[in-house]
């Protein structure tokens, strides 16, 4: 039996990482460690480790970070925290392998542990770019510390390649994300309407927006222009999925609060809906608005418009059906009504996504298994592209 710790922070990416937890609790050769840290251990962010319990699996270790403030100061701090918790994990488990999505500060600090531990790590989601936040920098560490990649593109196989890593340890395989589009059994309308309590009787709309974390002080103006564009589409209802545990993520849902007490007629909000409410809610959306990876990665397979707006995902690969524009109220609106028009949600039906794959999961995991059968040498060679 090869031991793999699987490492989750936060809501979202724990839906994402679902199908390949499955598959290794479920497999003969591979033993589960799961281990749970971040957003899903604050009670601010919904106490989302009850939901991965409810699903079945077994958590083998909660790493505390104390997130009880989104300044840089404080985010630093609780990464210290979170790095002697791991110190200890990663000591007492003696690990084969890790495996790590993405590209946030909690999956940073797991990874530089992993490495010091000698730990082979297993990327997912490397080579990607988002020029306004600082997963940026985060995501390219990673791939740097990391012994195998599973791009959700070509292009961004390329990429991995590009910072030097081996041709033959790169491997694109298509999002989990729109795996799980094709593979979960979404609710039915009445269904997802009596667990939310809220009626697709009208015309809506998903809304997800983060901080830009490579900007000072433009969240407060940036959300308030959306919200005044949001607020002139009466004919619209709204539903707001909050913000993560990135510096200012508080002053979006402060100010997502305050909208929907003002217009509770046709909005709600949610820390966290879960991925089967959220996908299933999905599928009787108009359009999804914001500047959330989701919006670039599994949106466009549901074959509804995305408007993304401002700097947060610049640099991703996008389906057609992915309408960006800047974060001024102008630019916002003419976004809107594009994607709101017969011609925006025509093209979006017709749009293929870029990031869909063939049986995603399946191969990442007969790709781990197979580089544990046979060993992984740790020290990597550069590969340089000109020689």
């Amino acid at each position: 039996m090869k031991r793999v710790c699987v490492v989750t922070g936060t809501r979202a990416e724990y839906g994402l990482l679902k199908p390949v937890i499955n598959k290794i609790s479920k497999d003969d050769e591979l033993e589960l460690c799961l281990i749970v840290t971040g957003m899903h251990l604050s009670p601010e962010f919904g106490m989302t480790y009850r939901e991965i319990e409810n699903d079945g699996y077994e958590i083998g270790h909660k790493v505390e970070m104390l997130l009880s403030a989104d300044t840089p100061s404080s985010i630093v701090k609780s990464m210290g925290v979170e790095m002697i918790g791991f110190a200890d994990v990663y000591a007492e488990e003696q690990p084969d392998m890790v495996v790590l999505l993405g590209d946030r500060y909690e999956i940073l600090v797991a990874a530089t542990a992993a490495m010091v531990h000698r730990i082979p790590i297993a990327h997912i989601h490397g080579g990607e770019s988002t020029e306004g936040a600082i997963d940026e920098a985060i995501r390219h560490s990673i791939t740097k510390m990391s012994m195998l990649h599973f791009a959700s593109t070509e292009v961004y196989k390329k990429r991995i390649i590009q910072l030097g890593e081996q041709p033959e340890r790169v491997f694109s395989v298509g999002a989990l994300g729109v795996e799980n589009v094709k593979s979960l059994s979404l609710l039915s309308r009445k269904e997802l309407e009596e667990s939310i309590q809220f009626s697709f009787d009208k015309a809506t709309v998903m809304v997800t927006y983060h901080p830009v974390t490579l900007e000072n002080d433009t969240v407060e103006n940036q959300f308030t222009n959306l919200l005044t564009v949001l607020k002139k589409h009466k004919e619209l209802q709204i539903i707001f999925t909050k913000a993560n545990a990135d510096t200012d993520g508080r002053v979006i849902n402060q100010m997502i609060d305050r909208f929907v007490l003002e217009n509770s007629n046709r909005s709600i909000a949610f820390t966290s809906m879960g991925q089967l409410r959220y996908l299933s809610a999905l599928q009787y959306c108009v359009a999804v608005v914001g500047n959330s990876s989701s919006g670039i990665i599994e949106v466009p397979s549901f074959g509804i418009p995305t408007v993304d707006i401002g700097e947060r995902q610049k640099g991703r690969v996008r389906a057609e059906s992915v309408i960006h524009c800047g974060t001024e109220e102008s630019e916002i609106e003419s976004a809107m009504k594009e994607a709101l028009s017969d011609a925006g949600r025509e093209k979006a039906k017709q749009s293929m996504n870029p990031y869909e794959g063939v049986d995603t999961s399946k191969r990442i995991i007969e790709v781990i298994k197979k580089y544990l059968k046979q060993g992984i040498v740790l020290k990597k060679h550069f590969y340089d592209i000109n020689g």
